[in-house]
């Protein structure tokens, strides 16, 4: 267990210390971060709308809809 933990904690303190010391690469890993949370919040708003949520107000239905369709396709 103690060599797990002495590695566990090496591995941390490479990581740590790279991103620390690093210049442009922390500029870079912004716009990578932002970039990557602005795709997934676009993708998730226009192309994969809550249709459930839209048609049926309760969760009753959208349990029924959802059965419904399951067994009659």
């Amino acid at each position: 267990m103690i060599a797990v933990k002495n590695l566990s904690r090496r591995i941390w303190d490479l990581y740590y210390e790279g991103f620390r010391n690093m210049t442009v690469g922390k500029t870079l890993w912004v716009i990578i971060l932002v970039k990557v949370f602005i795709f997934f919040v676009v993708m998730k708003l226009l192309f994969f709308p809550n249709l459930l949520k839209r048609d049926f107000s309760t969760d009753e239905e959208r349990a029924d809809h959802v059965r419904n369709e399951l067994i009659n396709r």
